[in-house]
């Protein structure tokens, strides 16, 4: 976990506009559910991603999802029409989305998010119910495991 710690750190510190959005929202509420990447929703536009491309080559970015990991080489013309990014880096892996299922667009996101302050830094995260939203969305077994996990956090502390 400290190796995402250090990658979110990373993008915080680029003032890259994102917002956590995945298992690792989810431990930031509060779920103990164990999570091995960062799912973040960006805005994607070619100044957010160069900034984060930027932030990002310390660390190595690849494409993870392309058979040879091709590295991370945006320029502005190449950030138009791109809708999501999966990259692994030397800390792990980043999937930087456009848009969240159940929830739309990198704005409704925003939206939908709370600030939050970690060990991280201070960045935005989903709330709660965005956050179970998304995962009902989905629907994968281990969203539905998330779901559960969530909603029994939602009703101790309501």
């Amino acid at each position: 976990m400290h190796e995402l710690t250090r990658l979110m750190r990373t993008l915080i510190e680029a003032e890259v506009e994102f917002v956590l959005v995945g298992g690792l929202a989810a431990v930031t509420h509060g779920s103990s559910l164990h999570t091995s990447d960062i799912d973040v929703c960006c805005r994607f536009t070619p100044e957010n991603l160069l900034r984060l491309q930027e932030a990002l080559r310390p660390l190595n970015p690849r494409h993870r999802m392309t058979p040879a990991k091709l590295p991370l080489e945006l320029d502005e013309q190449g950030c138009r029409g791109l809708r999501n990014l999966y990259l692994v880096t030397e800390l792990g892996v980043i999937d930087c989305l456009g848009e969240v299922a159940g929830l739309g667009d990198f704005d409704k996101v925003l939206a939908d998010s709370m600030m939050v302050e970690t060990a991280a830094g201070r960045f935005r995260v989903l709330t709660i119910d965005a956050l179970i939203r998304a995962k009902e969305a989905m629907n994968r077994p281990h969203d539905r495991e998330t779901v559960s996990l969530l909603r029994a956090i939602k009703e101790r502390g309501a």
